[in-house]
């Protein structure tokens, strides 16, 4: 009977070879590393808490699980991995922010939700504010749609969702000219659709409008400028041609004069030819 009740023992005895110690890399399991740039918070959050459950060391953020005494080690030793999977999970500016010596797992869980949860408010509205006035401008449909969602994702850390209408509505209003007419299709859907459907049909009227910018056939400048020099160059060898022969017009006429007057007087012709054969 004696061994028979030591045998529930074991587990404990064995505690370093309990799944939480068989991680090496946290990374993998909670591929987000919390940032106060980017407000991750909440997602970060789900995930870390998610992760703790699984591997049953969820009470050392909580605070369920307490020491049994000063002296517990294996409470230490969880605690102190799961001390390891926060610092290895955030920003190195939060490493810095919120290590401290001495501090438990729960210590640390506490003063990242002070730190993200304060200040709610005035966040609030600034990305609010970026929200309704952002435009697309120069970027991509890609690029702007994931700003957007940046954004939405942003205000939800801070307790002020938006609703999938909401955010396809100020999508449609930062859209250029050039998306009017797939933005009319989009209003009149019923039902209203989804942001990422609304997505979609951009990303298709903006290839099409690719694909048209690229069918338009261009104009040849190059052979147009050729043109224009080659006959720049002939009024060019042409103008010193009349310049000479107005010079001797003179000295055409006076020629003509004593041959018409040999001729019969035919002044007309023979000054045009006066001035062929001086040329020459």
């Amino acid at each position: 009977m004696s061994g028979a009740m030591t045998t529930p023992a074991l587990p404990v005895t064995a505690s370093n070879n309990d799944k939480p110690y068989g991680i090496a890399q946290i990374r993998a399991y909670i591929p987000i590393q919390l940032d106060l740039k980017k407000l991750n918070y909440d997602v970060w959050r789900e995930l870390f808490e998610t992760h703790c459950s699984s591997f049953g060391v969820l009470g050392h953020l909580d605070g369920s699980s307490a020491p049994s005494s000063d002296e517990d080690k294996q409470w230490k030793e969880r605690d102190g991995l799961v001390k390891m999977w926060i610092y290895g999970t955030v920003s190195e500016q939060l490493l810095d922010t919120i290590l401290k010596a001495k501090s438990t797992a729960r210590d640390l869980w506490n003063t990242l939700e002070n730190l993200f949860r304060d200040n709610k408010e005035v966040q609030a509205i600034q990305y609010d504010n970026e929200l309704r006035t952002l435009v697309i401008g120069d970027m991509s449909v890609t690029d702007y749609t994931h700003k957007l969602k940046t954004l939405a994702d942003l205000l939800s850390n801070v307790d002020s969702p938006v609703t999938e209408r909401a955010l396809v509505m100020h999508m449609l209003n930062g859209l250029s000219d050039k998306f009017d007419s797939i933005i009319n299709v989009i209003q009149h859907q019923t039902p209203f659709p989804s942001f990422i459907k609304a997505r979609s049909m951009l990303l298709m009227e903006e290839k099409q409008t690719s694909k048209q910018v690229k069918s338009t056939p261009q104009h040849d400048t190059n052979s147009s400028s050729s043109s224009i020099m080659y006959a720049a160059s002939d009024q060019q060898q042409s103008r010193p041609q009349q310049f000479n022969g107005n010079n001797n017009s003179g000295h055409n006429n006076n020629y003509n004069k004593n041959q018409s007057r040999g001729r019969g007087g035919r002044n007309s012709n023979n000054r045009g030819r006066g001035r062929f054969n001086n040329n020459q």
